[in-house]
């Protein structure tokens, strides 16, 4: 096999060029089960053969949810793909009305899930879902339907010459799968994808991540993969010969880190700061000369600039506060070995790509969408003259991009979707011949990408400004006290912003100025805590024009998240829920 042209070939690929001993593990029953390529190829050859004898045929419709990464999703992906099935990829956050809006508008026929919880949900739709036959588990219970029923009924080789045939018929330009988009607003929308979308994709964006060492690199999952951004990074790991673990869940990340020593992971923006939050935390815990020490290498590397541009001098201080502080940070993370951390799905603060690359953990951000399957753009340390912090990079070969007259971010190339399924109307509004319209504004500079706001985000005060929230808000989580923030201000006079306490933050910065602290509710009340944020917020509005500095804000503690419903599975904001939320605080403090 030469290139591999649909997303099923992959893993036939590997086994061909680099056939690996430990091709992708994960936890079952508390221990790790590991696949090597050939058992993983063996795998999806007899789940293929028992989705035949289950009836499904070319064109059909699964749905997969799970709450982990694991590798039984990977091999229903692969089978399902194989017998030029679709597959369905749904968040385990979603509710039963999106599972049965999706169900329904997909007309999926079967579903696969992870554990008993999420098969109630599924369960408790199933009445009003007309073609939905039957739910499956991957893991085991009494009286549930189990994953081995269908995958037992391959394991004769009955089927093997009619999967030869039906897998030899799938064309590259078929249809591989629909990803509903979690949105902000409204229903969600089924993005189609070709293989050769998402192919495109995993072969042209290779080259942008180092350390990819073929039958050496280990990269660490955990991720959503029904999100186009993991799922794809998981297409790209299998063609280039990661050994993929899959983390037991998010509250196990450490200890998987730990375990696995990954080369290589993928982050969002939320998580990054999570782990700022916590190194910090913990180094200015220590006190006395081991704190004043940290903060000196934390200064520093606040500094970093791509490919020494700091000079020599620079560089030597930094090898000093890597040896005192950052090779500590990293063997407590688990990140002794990282080459490589692509961090995508919401804006990163420069601050975060220059604190992790400066400790030695290189931040690779890059730029997309579901719809562009999903890279257009990334950084990258893999050749010269290719990061510039506070971009999200040069557009992949093989993929365009411009600016239209209004600023909005333009892309074309094999990457960019098939469609919305049964929504043609909504393909026609973001298309403009080949040319796909990202609802993003940016500019280009020097070939570099760099998004300023989502356009439809963008508002006007009641005095005729534009406001580009996002800007303010990334400057805003600057700020050691605040962990989140949201800038409102639509029709209104001025902008103001909600900010949410940061609670190890706060709790540091009481202890620094003798203040007991209590709980994190109570400080929100406390004067001198809300002075403080008070000035963090100053500091931002110097940098900001006088339309568009914030006036006032709201000070609360709790945390925007998935399962208050303020964020959408990929932990971007959800603008509309969060103004309901504070409606009445926002309309007091606009009346004042």
């Amino acid at each position: 096999m030469n290139q591999p042209t649909r997303l099923f070939d992959i893993p036939r690929y590997q086994l061909e060029h680099i056939p690996m001993k430990l091709m992708m593990t994960s936890k079952v029953g508390g221990e790790w089960k590991s696949y090597s390529t050939k058992e993983f190829v063996d795998a999806v050859d007899q789940a293929s053969r028992a989705l035949l004898a289950l009836g499904i045929k070319h064109g059909d419709k699964i749905a997969l949810i799970s709450h982990n990464n694991r590798c039984e999703w990977n091999i229903m992906d692969h089978a399902l793909l194989q017998i030029g099935a679709v597959d369905v990829p749904i968040y385990p956050t979603m509710t039963e009305d999106d599972y049965e809006y999706i169900f329904n508008h997909s007309e999926s026929i079967y579903c696969f899930v992870s554990n008993d919880e999420l098969y109630q949900k599924v369960k408790n739709t199933m009445p009003k879902c007309a073609n939905m036959k039957q739910c499956y588990t991957f893991e085991k219970y009494d009286g549930i339907p189990h994953w081995h029923e269908v995958y037992d009924l391959g394991a004769s080789m009955d089927k093997q010459e009619e999967l030869e045939k039906m897998a030899a018929a799938v064309d590259p330009e078929d249809l591989a799968t629909i990803i509903y988009t979690s949105g902000t607003t409204g229903l969600p929308k089924g993005v189609m994808l070709s293989h050769r979308n998402m192919m495109s994709n995993v072969i042209n964006a290779t080259p942008r991540i180092p350390g990819l060492v073929r039958g050496q690199a280990r990269a660490l999952s955990f991720l959503p993969v029904c999100h186009s951004f993991e799922r794809f990074i998981q297409y790209l790991y299998m063609y280039n010969g990661a050994a993929i673990y899959f983390a037991e869940s998010i509250e196990t990340i450490k200890a998987d880190l730990n375990y696995t020593k990954p080369t290589i992971f993928t982050a969002v923006p939320r998580l990054l700061e999570k782990f700022f939050d916590g190194i910090v935390a913990n180094g200015t815990a220590a006190g006395g000369l081991k704190t004043k020490i940290f903060e000196w290498a934390v200064s520093l590397a606040l500094q970093w600039e791509p490919e020494n541009a700091n000079g020599a001098f620079y560089h030597w201080k930094l090898g000093i506060a890597d040896k005192l502080v950052f090779s500590k940070v990293r063997a407590a993370l688990g990140m002794t070995e990282i080459k490589a951390v692509a961090s995508g799905s919401a804006a990163l603060q420069p601050r975060l790509a220059r604190f992790f690359s400066g400790m030695g953990v290189p931040i690779l951000e890059g730029y997309g969408l579901t719809e562009t399957a999903p890279v257009i753009s990334v950084n990258t340390t893999a050749e010269p003259g290719m990061i510039r912090v506070g971009s999200v990079g040069k557009v992949i070969d093989g993929v365009e991009a411009k600016i239209a007259e209004d600023g909005e971010i333009l892309a074309k190339g094999p990457n960019i979707m098939m469609g919305y399924y049964k929504q043609p109307e909504l393909t026609a509004e973001v298309m403009t011949g080949e040319w796909f319209h990202t609802g993003d504004i940016g500019v280009i500079e020097d070939g570099f990408i760099r998004i300023t706001d989502r356009k439809k985000e963008m508002f006007k005060t009641s005095g005729g400004k534009y406001i580009a929230p996002q800007l303010i808000e990334n400057e805003l989580k600057a700020s050691h006290l605040i962990e989140q923030s949201m800038v409102i201000g639509s029709n209104r006079k001025f902008p103001a912003a909600i900010c949410i306490l940061n609670e190890p933050g706060v709790r540091e910065w009481c202890s620094r100025h003798d203040i007991e602290f209590t709980t994190i509710e109570e400080m929100a009340q406390n004067q001198q805590v809300r002075d403080r944020v008070w000035k963090d917020v100053e500091k931002v509005n110097s940098g900001f024009g006088q339309w568009e500095k914030v006036k006032k804000i709201i000070i609360d503690t709790e945390e925007f998240s998935v399962d208050n419903g303020c964020l959408t599975p990929t932990f971007k904001v959800k603008r509309k829920p969060i103004l309901a939320k504070y409606e009445k605080q926002i309309d007091e403090l606009y009346a004042e």
